[in-house]
């Protein structure tokens, strides 16, 4: 493997509950080379989601250390994971996040904005463009619908060029033909951009997509998925 865009060594994340310390995920290591596609599946509560968050810098692991773009992101306080992200990364959640009072030009503009774009308004309206949504510019959420409002995100999370593409479940809020669409432009944005891409997915045709799958059972990477993943190398 070329060397790696994000590096994952014995990774822990425990949460403290009203039952106790719950263990979210156990031991996990692994390497994501730049350019590829990673897909994540397993079962709900397997912590696909949180171990996405972890790489994003939106969680903090509780022993282990998590190498991003030549940055390791434990030693970074908040502010600077924030300027990381902005600079290096674009997220896609599933529920899309999209501030109402803000039209999509503005949704996908202001992230440039605080990252110094002076060109911020321009690449929001060209990656809108880019997504089918060049009519849509000063619709507000509430005047989108659920494909459109998923349109104005990875628009959002495309328009710095990240090197990291994270996406958790995009399409899970959406029909089949409207999350095929969202597939469609997610990967396209990819090929684009050229970004390094981690998925979390429960959609088979999303995954069979992907250059590599690894299946998470249980908060630990599944050794046969692990292993098939690298005779496929």
């Amino acid at each position: 493997m070329p060397d790696p865009i994000l590096s994952l060594r014995d990774v822990t994340l425990a949460l403290d509950g009203n039952a106790g310390r719950v263990e979210i995920l156990r031991g996990i290591s692994l390497d994501v080379a730049t350019g590829e596609t990673l897909g994540l599946i397993g079962p709900s509560g397997s912590g696909k989601s949180s171990l996405l968050m972890l790489m994003g810098g939106l969680e903090r692991a509780t022993t282990g250390t998590i190498t991003a773009a030549g940055h390791d992101l434990s030693a970074m306080g908040e502010d600077a994971l924030a300027r990381f992200r902005r600079h290096h990364m674009g997220v896609v959640f599933q529920s899309f996040h999209l501030i109402p009072t803000m039209t999509a030009l503005e949704n996908v503009a202001t992230p440039l904005e605080l990252a110094g774009a002076g060109d911020a308004f321009d690449r929001a309206e060209q990656e809108l463009r880019a997504v089918g949504l060049g009519d849509r510019l000063d619709h507000y959420p509430a005047q989108l619908s659920g494909g459109e409002q998923q349109r104005v995100a990875l628009a959002r999370a495309a328009a710095p060029r990240p090197r990291l593409l994270l996406a958790d479940e995009p399409t899970g809020n959406l029909d089949g033909s409207t999350g095929e669409a969202i597939m469609e432009l997610l990967f396209g944005l990819r090929d684009r951009h050229g970004a390094t891409l981690v998925l979390v997915t429960h959609a088979p045709e999303l995954a069979e997509r992907c250059d590599r799958v690894l299946r998470l059972v249980d908060g630990r990477l599944d050794g046969a998925a692990e292993a098939g993943a690298r005779a496929a190398e």
